[in-house]
């Protein structure tokens, strides 16, 4: 396959948009023209998108104690026509855990992918699909792959694994994903929980790292940079793992 252009991709506009793309090969491929937001003020690279990361989460934590964040108007109206994220980020879909928010981005910024667990499972192309969509058609150059602290997906695992225990429907599948990660924590010293959602980040780091076919080539050609966090939810700090 060709390298697909930063510049052309799907236009957001429907199913059927989409799926026409993806019907495409090589250049042709997210063909639908999209004007591109103003690049000037977007990182560079991987290291200057993590930077800015956690530079947001600074800004963040002291927000929580000054007053509120903002999103402007005008923010919104300059990328209503056009997206250009500087990084894609892996979140769990936990209420309180809004990646935009606890990196003090605006509208545009991030290209979110968000399920519960934050997990990498190749059975739901949906998820790597759509992390794939960030750094190759958007050309995010930097993927984070986002854990929280008392993450209930991760317990789901524990007990599932402790107690034999099984879950509804498609609940299973999120948990039968995870148990690896307690497996290999389950030997750690310190907190069993807080061991397996570390764990957990770093198995889905080393997924994304070997996905092949475009992710992998990405990261062996320094276009994208990954990275696996923990955000503390009573903290809200975002501490790289």
């Amino acid at each position: 396959m060709s390298d697909i252009s930063r510049r052309t991709f799907i236009q957001i506009g429907g199913a059927g948009v989409l799926g026409a793309g993806f019907l495409g090969s090589g250049d042709n491929l997210f063909k639908s023209a999209e004007a591109m937001a103003a690049e000037s003020a977007r990182p560079a690279n991987g290291e200057e998108a993590l930077k800015a990361l956690m530079d947001g989460n600074k800004r963040f934590i002291k927000a929580m104690k000054e007053g509120s964040l903002m999103r402007t108007p005008e923010r919104r109206k300059e990328v209503a026509e056009g997206q250009n994220p500087f990084a894609v980020i892996l979140a769990c879909a936990d209420s309180r855990v809004a990646p935009e928010i606890l990196f003090d981005q605006g509208i545009g910024d991030l290209f979110v992918v968000r399920v519960a667990g934050n997990i990498v499972n190749p059975e739901n192309y949906g998820i790597q699909g759509s992390i794939e969509f960030g750094v190759k058609a958007l050309g995010a150059p930097l993927i984070m792959v986002l854990g929280h602290s008392r993450c209930g997906a991760v317990a789901g695992a524990i007990q599932a694994l402790q107690k034999g225990t099984t879950f509804p429907g498609s609940i299973q599948n999120i948990v039968t994903t995870i148990k690896p990660a307690v497996e290999k924590a389950k030997n750690e010293q310190g907190d069993l929980l807080h061991n397996s959602i570390i764990a957990n980040v770093n198995m889905g780091v080393s997924k994304l790292n070997g996905s092949e076919p475009v992710i992998e080539s990405m990261v062996k050609a320094n276009e994208v940079k990954i990275v696996g966090a923990n955000y503390d939810l009573v903290t809200g700090e975002v501490a790289l793992v």
